[in-house]
């Protein structure tokens, strides 16, 4: 009979304790539904809120992006429109003082007033071109310069007389004498006895083509043409002394010094240079 109603007082305190669990599960746990029922006035008014709070705050979102950009771009406009406005101030001439307009002057003037120089005149060559130059390539802008004139004048077909400081020493002495100053740049060219100017001048003045219109009285020559004796170079060896520069004297029965020839044992060209 004990054991009988021990079996009975637990099943009793087991189905307590079950109903509690059951009672305390239906109370404090929720359940949320399957589905939701769109056709539900209240779920859609709700949901369609909620679709609107999202769409505001990334609205708002994108105007203050959009401010705060516009608000670089002002501070920046205003920085650069600070520079142009002091620039402006003082590119801003007084109404007052006079304006000075540029002065235009013709081509024919500006050429005859800047490149010819009537005071320097080389006698004896009125009827020629004389360009003073060197043949060494020593100092190569000096080179390019003197190589350069004399294509432009080549291109023209005339005969020009060239006249090599390197291969004579004598025409240095006589261009610092002409120019009466000691220390000479090449290339240094007289047209017709007056004395015209250097390479830039050269340059320029065919560039422009005031260099034709100086040069339509010389004759031409044929394309191509090129001296048989000297192959243009304007200089040959010495006949008399073979260029040695030395002769010997039966009298004397010694070596002289030759006299028809220059310091390197040449002479001009007898058949170009005459």
């Amino acid at each position: 009979m004990a054991e009988m109603r021990k079996n009975k007082a637990k099943s009793s305190s087991s189905a307590s304790s079950s109903s509690c669990s059951g009672f305390l599960n239906r109370s404090f746990t929720m359940h949320a539904p399957s589905k939701v029922d769109s056709n539900n006035p209240k779920v859609h008014f709700f949901l369609k809120n909620q679709q609107s709070q999202n769409r505001a705050a990334s609205t708002s979102k994108v105007h203050d992006s959009i401010d705060s950009v516009k608000g670089k771009v002002k501070k920046l406009c205003c920085f650069f429109e600070s520079g142009k406005s002091s620039s402006s101030s003082s590119n801003i001439t007084n109404p007052k003082e006079p304006t000075h307009k540029p002065c235009l002057r013709t081509t024919k003037s500006s050429i005859s007033s800047g490149f010819i120089n009537p005071a320097i005149r080389l006698p004896g060559t009125e009827d020629r071109i004389v360009v003073y130059l060197t043949s060494l390539r020593g100092i190569r802008r000096t080179y390019e310069d003197c190589y350069a004139v004399r294509m432009i004048f080549r291109g023209f077909r005339l005969w020009i007389d060239e006249r090599d400081i390197s291969m004579d020493a004598a025409y240095k002495k006589e261009l610092q004498n002409i120019l009466k100053v000691r220390k000479v740049t090449l290339p240094q060219v007289f047209i017709k006895g007056k004395y015209i100017g250097g390479a830039d001048v050269i340059k320029s003045m065919f560039e422009m083509g005031e260099l034709a219109k100086v040069l339509d009285d010389f004759p031409r020559r044929q394309p191509g043409f090129v001296c048989n004796a000297c192959g243009d170079v304007r200089f040959v060896p010495c006949g008399n002394c073979s260029g040695s520069r030395k002769l010997f004297d039966d009298d004397e029965g010694s070596l002289k010094r030759c006299f028809e020839c220059n310091e390197n044992g040449l002479i001009r060209c007898p058949d170009c240079c005459d």
